[in-house]
């Protein structure tokens, strides 16, 4: 019998939030963690870079085994890892000890966080998949938000180690919580082999999430610093500009998914990738002006984080036999499109500055527009489904 209502949905929306604040809260610490390990600060965000890596590398591994075998207990052993690993980070005595810390929670996450995806698509009613999903991917957003302030305040009270003690508590008591929600769930069996049958078909589609992630993040990544470049704003007005960008995501992404159980997701999709590509162009033409930068930035977030939702929802309802697999490997490409992101925005500042960048996200808005037109056509390949 599927576990179904409410219950589920606010255990998925609080442990994604719990790893969402493992993610975002490391960058603020970087400094403190830099000087316990005697280490420069470069060389201490590898502590990001590794767990991003790993992560890519195992998410589609867990998804596929938790098409095959159930997703409950992948998710229960990610989060027990999850809670021994940042004891490790919270008491490493090596910066060796440290990396290999950060390494464990990224495979932790890698069996938690896209299973997560699957597991409510498969619970959710038929006609609320949408808005479902879109509630659990605005805990990851609220993370956001919560990350640098949480772990700011706990660093100045008790030290940065307190962070990851606090963390390791609460994913052990969510490892328990977790067990018991998802222990009754039914699950299909997907008899394909991990890069069999729909492989191709599957990297077009999660292709889209790659090209919106670009879109999205070769900006971003660097907004602060532009906005300050070329708009000479104070660290304070930069704040403000980024709570914008904060509330346009959240929003967006819970009305993208009202708005794909509403009009089909779909439709909801293809529309909101248009107009993120308007948006990014807007943003563009008016990004010196001072005060229609905020709304402009709060429509971006908006809308992109509305096509987000709603093409993660298409992707749940195309793939029913294969959501495991098809969210892992859609999470993969999401931090793909970030690092690429990230690439593609400091070529584009070297060559023509801040100014060009939302420019040249808007292209790979609308390449990632063209990618989402694709009709997905399911293989002749056999898959045995049976529930248990």
């Amino acid at each position: 019998m599927k576990v179904r209502g409410k219950v589920s949905l606010i255990v998925g929306w609080i442990t994604l939030f719990l790893i969402g604040i493992d993610l975002f809260v490391v960058s603020p610490l970087l400094p403190f963690i830099s000087e316990a390990y005697n280490t420069s600060p470069s060389m201490t965000g590898w502590m990001v870079t590794v767990f991003a890596i790993t992560y890519a590398v195992f998410a589609p591994f867990f998804g596929w085994l938790s098409d095959r075998n159930g997703r409950g207990a992948y998710i229960t052993f990610g989060l027990v890892l999850f809670a021994t690993s940042n004891i490790l980070t919270a008491f490493a005595p090596t910066f060796f000890w440290l990396i290999v810390s950060r390494i464990l929670v990224g495979l932790s996450v890698a069996s938690i966080a896209p299973l997560l995806y699957a597991i409510i698509g498969d619970v959710a009613p038929s006609n609320r998949t949408g808005t479902w999903l879109s509630i659990l991917a605005s805990g990851h957003l609220t993370a956001l938000w919560a990350g640098t302030p949480f772990g700011t305040v706990l660093e100045h009270f008790w030290g940065w180690r307190s962070v990851f003690i606090l963390l390791s508590i609460l994913g052990a008591i969510l490892a328990v919580i977790n067990f018991k929600t998802w222990k009754n769930n039914s699950f299909s069996h997907s008899k394909r082999n991990l890069f069999n049958g729909n492989s191709l078909r599957i990297f077009g589609s999660v292709s889209v999430t790659a090209s919106w992630a670009i879109a999205m993040y070769a900006l971003y990544v660097y907004l602060g610093a532009a906005l300050y470049s070329e708009n000479k704003f104070s660290s304070s007005e930069i704040a403000t500009a980024l709570i914008f960008y904060g509330i346009g995501a959240v929003i967006g992404s819970l009305a993208g998914g009202q708005l794909t159980d509403r009009f089909g997701e779909k439709k909801i999709s293809k529309v909101t990738l248009i107009l993120l590509t308007f948006a990014l162009v807007c943003l563009g033409i008016f990004f010196i002006s001072n005060i229609w930068i905020y709304f402009f930035l709060f429509l971006w977030a908006l809308v992109g984080y509305a096509g987000f939702t709603s093409y993660t929802a298409r992707l749940a309802v195309e793939y029913p036999n294969e959501r495991g697999n098809v969210m892992a490997w859609n999470m993969t490409a999401l931090y793909i499109g970030i690092t690429l992101g990230s690439m593609l925005g400091g070529f584009v500042i070297s060559k023509w500055g801040y100014s060009f960048l939302p420019y040249a996200c808007s292209i790979t808005a609308m390449l990632s527009f063209i990618l989402s037109t694709q009709k997905v056509k399911e293989t002749k390949t056999k898959s045995a489904v049976s529930n248990t």
